[in-house]
């Protein structure tokens, strides 16, 4: 039944994107399509060509409505000429280089097929972010932009209530994974903290923001991810420290940080044995296999530092019958007997891609990260200053937990990236407080 409804989906592209081509007032519905896909991503996904036992960071060649929906949109802001200028976005094109370079890794990939699963989820993201950042070129339309985040933020905090409150002691929200929905959280947790403080509580947006700030802290910290919640003050912190830097009422936003801290305090007091419970509990084994599987990587990135073992085939080299089990049992000092993958991002693409791909990626992130800065003191005194101030914190959290963790290899959390980039992205290059004050009028 879910093939039938995905064939009548994917047949529905081409006519739907000739309705929003005539109507284009209805592309709004298509994003608001996008963001309720989200919200049921595991629902609304289908994988062809699934290996669902592999252990690898794609299983199956995945195709979720969110993208037919993207797809959609960008017919329609073709048909309509909208879609020039975008291969000049500098983040684009370090993605693309990014991904090309993964490409030498099939050279030495013992499976293609599960290699080329990364590379349509990376083809995906790929198409979803240029449907997002087209359209906010083609609308000028940051206010839904932000509504629509804010709404996914809040549906994920109600289904990680729901399950908190029915038992379940790390529960995931709408993502796969606790850890997958506390990096998630984080990432756009900052931004509504920023909003708030810029807002207040006088005008809907800061109700909004302060409501969405406090789902995302909530849900991060119910997780119990141990990364997620050392992120905490470092996200936060430089979020706090970026508004203040905009000089801009400043009394009012230390009045509004302070029944914050308060809640703060009451929150980490009565949440205060389990985290201490997650950090000192925590099986040593845990930490042991952190450490082996980075000797793995090590050993990988040392026999092939070019190409790496293949995009997506790490948990192929780590199976029992592999030829590298044996020297990676040599390397660690006994026998392997897990298929875990490496619990960072960056050896996990350095040894499945090789050394450029790692520094392409990582050229990727600094981008938009640098970018944040950018943005900052471009839109300094105007109403999206804080979507900015908000990023430079949550981006460098979200990088720093990454030495932890290979959380953004997972489709979703890869989804929201390529959404706060290309809102980066378009706020440099197309947002002006004229253009927006002209339109309000």
């Amino acid at each position: 039944m879910k093939y039938a409804v995905f064939a009548v989906a994917a047949i529905g592209t081409i006519p739907l994107a000739a309705v929003l081509s005539v109507n284009f007032r209805w592309v709004k519905y298509a994003f608001w399509g996008m963001v309720a896909a989200m919200c049921l991503y595991q629902q609304t996904a289908i994988n062809f060509f699934s290996n669902e036992f592999y252990h690898g960071t794609a299983r199956g060649m995945e195709v979720s409505l969110i993208y037919l929906l993207a797809f959609s949109m960008l017919v329609a802001l073709a048909v309509r000429g909208r879609t020039k200028g975008l291969l000049s976005d500098g983040g684009l094109r370090l993605y693309l280089l990014y991904f090309l370079l993964c490409l030498p890794s099939l050279l030495e990939a013992d499976d293609l097929l599960i290699s080329w699963l990364e590379l349509w989820k990376m083809i995906m993201l790929l198409l979803f972010y240029a449907a997002i950042r087209l359209y906010l070129k083609a609308t000028d339309d940051v206010k839904t932009v932000m509504r629509a985040l804010a709404v996914f933020t809040l549906i994920n905090a109600i289904f990680t209530a729901k399950a908190h409150y029915s038992g379940v002691y790390q529960p995931g929200g709408v993502f796969p994974h606790r850890n997958g929905m506390a990096m998630g959280m984080q990432l756009l947790g900052p931004i509504f903290f920023a909003g708030y403080l810029a807002n207040g509580l006088v005008t809907w947006r800061g109700r909004l923001c302060v409501l969405a700030f406090g789902g995302a802290v909530v849900s991060t910290m119910w997780s119990y991810s141990r990364g997620a919640m050392a992120m905490v003050p470092i996200a936060y912190g430089l979020t706090t420290l970026a508004m203040l830097c905009e000089r801009k009422h400043t009394f009012h936003k230390l009045g509004r940080i302070m029944p914050l801290a308060v809640a703060a305090v009451i929150g980490i007091l009565a949440m205060l044995p389990r985290i201490v419970e997650r950090f000192t509990e925590a099986p040593e084994s845990s930490g042991e296999t952190r450490v082996e599987l980075a000797q793995c990587a090590f050993e990988m990135i040392r026999d092939k530092p070019l190409t790496g073992v293949g995009i997506n085939n790490w948990s192929l080299n780590m199976e029992p019958t592999h030829p590298y089990q044996e020297r990676a049992s040599e390397t660690v000092g006994r026998d392997l007997n897990y298929r875990g993958i490496v619990e960072t991002v960056y050896l996990l693409v350095c040894a499945e891609c090789g050394i450029p791909a790692l520094v392409a990626m990582l050229a990727w992130f600094a981008w938009h990260w640098l970018l944040s800065i950018r943005v900052m003191r471009k839109l300094q005194g105007t109403e999206w200053y804080f979507v900015a101030a908000g990023l430079f914190g949550s981006l460098a959290a979200n990088y720093m937990q990454s030495v932890l963790e290979w959380v953004l290899r997972q489709q979703l959390n890869l989804i929201l990236l390529m959404f706060v980039f290309a809102l980066l992205s378009y706020l440099n290059a197309n947002w002006s407080a004229p253009k927006q004050k002209t339109e309000a009028k």
